[in-house]
């Protein structure tokens, strides 16, 4: 079923909390140079569902402003309100939300480095959100013009409310590779570039997923000579640690991962393994397996993507 209160967009994900009742959901346009979006819900979300509705269906959807002082703003996107009004030619509530990256622009939203996954953490609530790369924008919330490594972004909602309409932001970690951006401060256990899946597990440690480009991976000229394939990585957002926790087969890009309440299983996903990567060779329907031959590496196979299913040897909580 279509959601049209949340807005029209290229949906990245849609990360959903609860604050004060409501229904809160976070989502990132995986586009460069668009925004990040907050929607949420007008009643609380249990009442909604006694009356047989969807608490998606009725709310306000926010598009975020990031300011230099390391400050944030909600910008509502609603009818009649700033410059979102008939006499600037915005029909009505459905019109700006058909019409949601203009009506984000109207407003003055922050663009930013293709926004991607937002995870929410489990104690205090402060939100994550990962910038793949992209050309560079104005802001100290893009901090590099052009951006190839991306980076990720943390903000703190006012009193701790995820319906708040402020915040207060900060850069959480600059990826890339050291020996090309003295900025970077990762060492050879933890550099990683283009962040894009994002998940806490239920203890708070932050899971980075990484989908660096076909085009640019293992390739010097795109500085990317030293990060190796895709991979997954296992930060605590207290000390600032980060630590790579599995890399990936040729070609591919990680997504997608979970573990059992118990946190003893993890579930990851490997998509696209053995695709074109100009810096190793490209597939073809005579050689399917030129750039990878992952997971089965039978001679008469071709690449597949998988989920990998992970547990620590002699049990216990993976991550621990």
């Amino acid at each position: 079923m279509k959601r049209t209160a949340m807005g029209r967009f290229k949906h990245e994900g849609a990360t959903v909390t609860e604050s004060r009742g409501r229904v809160v959901v976070y989502s990132g346009d995986d586009q460069d140079g668009d925004y990040v979006y907050k929607f949420v819900g007008t009643r609380p979300w249990r009442a909604e569902l006694a009356r047989g509705r969807s608490p998606l269906d009725d709310g306000t959807l926010y598009v975020a402003r990031f300011d230099d002082d390391g400050t944030g703003v909600w910008l509502p996107l609603v009818h009649g309100r700033g410059p979102l009004t008939a006499a600037n030619g915005w029909v009505d509530q459905a019109d700006v939300l058909i019409r949601t990256r203009q009506a984000a622009d109207a407003v003055g939203a922050t663009p930013m480095d293709r926004p991607e996954w937002v995870a929410v953490h489990p104690r205090n609530d402060d939100v994550y959100l990962t910038l793949t790369n992209g050309a560079g924008w104005a802001g100290n919330v893009n901090p590099r013009q052009p951006n190839p490594y991306g980076h990720i972004v943390r903000w703190t909602e006012t009193h701790g409310d995820n319906t708040a309409t402020t915040f207060a932001w900060d850069l959480f970690v600059l990826a890339g590779d050291p020996a090309y951006d003295a900025r970077v401060e990762l060492d050879a256990d933890s550099m990683f570039g283009s962040p894009d899946g994002l998940w806490f597990d239920p203890d708070g440690r932050l899971w980075i997923q990484t989908d660096v480009s076909n085009s640019a991976q293992l390739r010097p000229q795109a500085g990317h000579d030293n990060l190796g394939n895709n991979a997954m990585l296992a930060a605590d957002p207290d000390t600032g640690e980060i630590r790579r926790f599995l890399v990936g087969p040729r070609g591919c890009e990680i997504t997608g991962v979970v573990t059992t309440p118990d946190q003893s299983t993890m579930f990851v996903n490997v998509q696209h393994p053995g695709e074109s990567t100009p810096a190793i060779g490209a597939p073809t329907p005579a050689d399917p397996q030129a750039v990878s031959s992952w997971p089965d590496h039978d001679p008469a196979g071709r690449p597949r993507s998988a989920t990998v299913v992970i547990r620590r040897i002699g049990g216990g909580k993976i991550g621990a």
